[in-house]
């Protein structure tokens, strides 16, 4: 499993080693020992999976605040995705900053986001299976959502008119919200 750095703070993308013949193939899609070995601690408690059979759909910018924030492993096992990951942690030094790495059944590429961080994903292609592990039980009163398109985060999706939830679609911008990270140094 190759741990590598991203040009947001604490944010990693994993590339699991894939063993394969003419049977099919094999990876180990979570080490924690790998993990603690890179300095990376983490417990996940909760797996989530979600379906998408258009290819143009948006979820996100999500979140959860306060004690229920969660840190996520996230990968893609069916289609692709334009996976977003965005620093809300006032004062860190990648601040309102963001990636986007492409994961798809066929790249096998994972990320991993600590807490503080707004999560998206656009799909790529039709009929998209997302699978991801979080460290903190789902918390629908913590729920927090901010616009896809909010200006002053200014995410490069690559699409003009995505198919949005009700709940995407009325998201307040990031400085009208009560998300409220902030960075600590380890």
């Amino acid at each position: 499993m190759k741990v590598i750095k991203t040009d947001l703070q604490d944010v990693y993308i994993i590339e699991p080693k894939v063993f394969g013949d003419n049977r099919g193939w094999f990876m180990e899609s979570w080490s924690e020992k790998t993990m603690v070995e890179a300095g990376l601690h983490y417990q996940f408690v909760q797996d989530n999976h979600s379906y998408s059979s258009k290819k143009g759909t948006l979820r996100g910018l999500h979140c959860q605040k306060g004690d229920a924030a969660q840190a996520k492993l996230i990968r893609c096992t069916r289609g692709a995705v334009l996976d977003v990951v965005v620093d809300v942690r006032k004062g860190s030094p990648t601040y309102k900053k963001w990636i986007a790495v492409e994961l798809s059944a066929e790249n096998f590429r994972q990320i991993l986001i600590p807490r503080g961080f707004l999560h998206g994903y656009l799909t790529l292609t039709e009929d998209v299976e997302f699978l991801y592990k979080a460290d903190n039980f789902y918390n629908a009163e913590a729920d927090r959502s901010i616009m896809w398109n909010d200006p002053d985060i200014a995410v490069n999706w690559g699409i003009e008119c995505p198919i949005v939830s009700e709940k995407d679609e009325k998201a307040p911008r990031l400085c009208d919200s009560d998300i409220d990270f902030i960075y600590e140094k380890v």
